[in-house]
């Protein structure tokens, strides 16, 4: 057959081919995925999970065959290789894994992994292999006609619902017998707990993470604390621009309304950019992490340092507070690691700035640009971000030292006091590690924290609460309305009244659900004190996960009402409200003014 017939053959049997390697594509990875649940949550027999793991091999290497199909049906293969590249590479490590561990009967990525310390090193390769097809298995739905129905919902519907989807499937495997080290498995409800607690990046938990889960189980609730942090519609998104040509209008505008970016131009670009910005910062966290540990903490190997440092870095960057040790930092010798927690507490800050403004701060394209003109200024959201977060920094820090001075902070010297009650500042905001007794505190810090939970942190971020920016324009409305100015103003620019109708919005909705649950909490679980509960259900809702230590004491109606809230919290109750609203009719009328009487 010369050049020419072949061609014309691919060109005939383009069309059927790839309707035939989609099909095959999805059935393989739906199979892929229900084996490797299969292998790590449900079969002990070290028989059949041979087995499985050479059918999941199998898959792999008609995975590769597919990708080479597709090749050989592109016509422009250069420009194809470029654009899938990441998939390229990838399949490359599968071929190369498969040559050496069936044909010459060398487990190559074993050998290698094994030689640094690093178990498990084949399950690893084979989740992450697995996870990717499932990515693109999602990316090619995304591209038929299922997401028609998708994109006929509101942004803020979609966004709703794909949380609870991403929750549902994270109880579901939590309670598989392999991810617990109990012999009785995880209740339904205390999987519920856990699966939206890491979802909604709280940390608060209702079971000791380190030792209760298995790896297996560490490793669900660590991609859990990722998906939730960015956002499944981000992740879907960027694999959609990074494997295909791009996502369409309806897409851009559903990301420039959860994004909060300026316009629809930069909503693509800015996409891109937070996926990659983030990876970096965990990445050199997670190295930070692993250097600053300190001479007293122990580890059973170097794979076991190494899974530690990314779990608490990416833990930290998303603010989710998880730790694997049992008292959390608090636990010796890590209390005492106070460069650690420096580390950490950067991690924070930055996941808590908000994407926007990290992307302004940091992104190259914004750094060479303040390189060519000093003199240009940060936008206004990144002003009002930096501006805000830095005084509630010196607020908490300052009103945590002289607080606790004389009671959790007594036994260490002034440096380490002043570390500690910065420390406690940055993650109570928003992060959830905690470093000092949180039972122990007095109730006017237990106070100071609730007022600081509920601020929270900033807009487009990993953090819950009102945000910076909301407290921020009511200060600015309340100064207004007391100096008897028409206009709100800031930077020398107007804040529409629009703004501040939406940022009292905010502020009552947060107030009144967190005065509603206080109120069940109070009933259901009447056995603590009211503080307790104050303080334990506006952590929730502000996803920050300190505790007093109650959480796994509370009843089912208990946890439920702080379930409910973390998810209401991690969502946002605007979020929700526009997503559950319904255009008005018209609004193009107004009705005599009235005066009443306010104050």
């Amino acid at each position: 057959m010369n050049t020419e017939s072949l061609n014309r053959f691919l060109y005939d049997s383009k069309l059927r081919a790839y309707s035939i390697m989609r099909r095959t594509t999805y059935v393989l990875t739906l199979t892929a995925i229900a084996l490797l649940v299969l292998g790590h949550g449900v079969v002990k027999d070290p028989v059949m999970l041979r087995m499985l793991f050479r059918a999941i091999d199998g898959i792999f290497s008609i995975f590769v065959l597919i990708y080479l199909l597709r090749i050989l049906y592109t016509f422009e293969r250069r420009k194809f290789l470029r654009r899938t590249w990441f998939e390229g590479v990838l399949m490359l490590i599968v071929f190369i894994n498969q040559v050496f561990t069936y044909g010459l009967d060398i487990p190559i990525i074993y050998d290698l992994f094994d030689r640094i310390g690093i178990p498990l090193s084949v399950e690893w390769y084979r989740v992450l292999v697995s996870m990717f097809m499932l990515v693109f298995l999602v990316v090619e739905l995304l591209e038929t006609r299922v997401h028609l129905l998708t994109l006929q919902l509101k942004p803020a519907l979609t966004f709703l619902l794909s949380f609870v989807l991403l929750v549902l499937l994270g109880s579901g495997l939590l309670m598989l017998p392999k991810m617990t080290n109990s012999p009785d498995g995880m209740r339904f409800i205390d999987a519920l707990f856990m699966a939206t607690s890491a979802s909604c990046v709280t940390g608060l938990a209702v079971v000791d993470p380190g030792s209760y889960f298995t790896l297996a189980g560490q490793v669900v609730l660590l991609l859990l604390i990722q998906m939730g942090g960015l956002g499944i519609l981000t992740f879907a998104s960027f694999f959609a621009s990074l494997m295909r040509q791009g996502v369409g209008v309806k897409q851009h505008v559903a990301l420039h309304e959860l994004l909060e970016s300026e316009s629809l131009f930069t909503a693509k670009s800015l996409l891109r950019n937070l996926i990659l910005l983030t990876l970096t910062i965990e990445a050199i966290g997670a190295v930070m992490v692993f250097l600053t540990w300190g001479p007293d903490v122990r580890f059973t190997d170097l794979g076991s340092k190494i899974f530690y440092s990314l779990f608490h870095a990416v833990s930290a960057f998303c603010n989710a507070g998880f730790s694997l040790y049992p008292q959390g930092l608090y636990t010796e010798p890590v209390r005492f690691s106070y460069l650690l927690h420096l580390t950490l507490s950067l991690l924070i800050i930055f996941g808590g700035l908000g994407f926007p403004a990290i992307i302004d701060l940091f992104s190259p394209q914004a750094m060479r640009s303040r390189m060519r003109a000093p003199w240009r200024n940060w936008k206004m959201l990144t002003r009002v971000t930096v501006y805000t977060t830095a005084t509630l920094l010196a607020v908490g820090t300052i009103g945590f030292f002289l607080l606790e001075y004389f009671n959790t902070l007594s036994q260490m010297n002034f440096a380490e006091a002043l570390v500690t009650s910065f420390f406690q500042s940055v993650t109570t905001r928003t992060a959830g590690f905690n470093t000092v007794d949180i039972s122990a505190l007095t109730v006017p810090t237990l106070m100071m924290f609730i007022f600081l939970m509920f601020i929270g942190g900033s807009p487009g971020s990993t953090a819950g609460g009102i945000k910076t920016t909301t407290f921020a324009v009511i200060l600015i409305a309340v100064s207004a309305t007391v100096r008897n100015k028409r206009n709100m103003e800031i930077g020398r620019r107007t804040i529409p009244h629009s703004v501040a109708y939406k940022a009292f919005s905010v502020f009552t909705f947060a107030a009144v659900l967190n005065i509603i649950f206080i109120f069940i909490l109070s009933i259901s679980d009447s056995q603590f004190d009211i503080m307790k509960l104050a303080f334990e259900q506006v952590s929730a809702f502000a996803t920050v996960g300190l505790s007093t230590g109650i959480t796994a004491g509370l009843s089912d109606v208990g946890k439920s009402v702080i379930i409910l809230s973390m998810y209401l919290g991690r969502v946002g109750t605007l979020t929700l409200a526009l997503a559950l609203s319904t255009r008005a009719s018209s609004v193009a009328y107004k009705y005599p003014a009235t005066h009443l009487v306010v104050g």
